[in-house]
């Protein structure tokens, strides 16, 4: 859990960032217009629109622009071009790295994300090149403070796979993608509101990285996210301590 909680901590406080919340919105405006292409445009019906709309509320996204956003979906006005790519590659200190993309120009998204790779000195692979070292699951973060064996009854008694708490008391409830929402809505039914939520790719090992390396793992993900197609990003690097203030 380690690796996964210190990357997944620091994507949670840069999203929180008032400098980064237009181009996340900019992601998620794509996300749901997308999913409601997709699934429809009502929540209760389209569990993929659900979650992207929890998403979208913890960034704080005004709600008329979430409905704009599904409302162009729903209605196939919008999105129709949106392709939804992966690319696989290996960062500073031989990290696998996941970058998930929505586009309507794949040779543009490419060659972007291409760039930030060779920039940080590091290289994209192929398919398969990495996808195989992740695996999708839900997690459902807690604050440090909450009771532990209280989350676990919840959790367990809904259909979660395991929960597990950090040194620092961080808990985290972990679900397959199909019984996520029933596991979220159930601990906060049990008065438990999460500090974070998503269906996320999760390493199955990490790989420890120092500081220096770390550093450089860092700028990579941060100029892969900074390119407007790119959705999320995954990597395995299991980050010092040092980096995490």
């Amino acid at each position: 859990m380690a690796g996964h909680s210190k990357w997944s901590n620091i994507k949670h406080r840069k999203a929180g960032q008032d400098a980064k919340r237009a181009k996340v919105f900019t992601k998620i405006i794509r996300e749901l217009t997308v999913a409601a292409r997709d699934g429809g445009g009502n929540v209760e019906d389209n569990p993929g629109l659900r979650t992207i709309v929890d998403k979208a509320k913890a960034a704080q996204m005004p709600k008329d622009t979430m409905e704009r956003a599904i409302e162009r979906g729903a209605g196939g006005q919008d999105g129709a071009q949106l392709l939804a790519l992966t690319y696989e590659g290996y960062g500073p200190g031989g990290v696998a790295v996941l970058v998930e993309t929505m586009t309507d120009n794949r040779n543009r998204t490419v060659a972007e994300v291409r760039h930030a790779f060779t920039k940080a000195g590091s290289n994209l692979g192929t398919d398969g090149s990495v996808a195989y070292l992740f695996d999708k699951k839900g997690q459902i973060q807690f604050k440090p403070g909450t009771s532990e064996d209280d989350v676990m009854e919840i959790a367990i008694e809904s259909g979660a796979d395991d929960v597990v708490a950090d040194d620092e008391g961080m808990i985290e409830v972990v679900t397959e993608p199909e019984d996520y929402l029933t596991v979220k809505d159930a601990l906060i039914e049990g008065g438990f509101e999460p500090a974070a939520a998503e269906v996320a790719m999760v390493a199955q090992t990490y790989t420890d990285v120092d500081v220096d390396t770390g550093e450089k793992v860092l700028r990579l993900l941060d100029a892969l996210e900074d390119i407007d197609d790119v959705t999320s990003v995954y990597t395995n690097a299991n980050f010092p301590e040092e980096l995490m203030t």
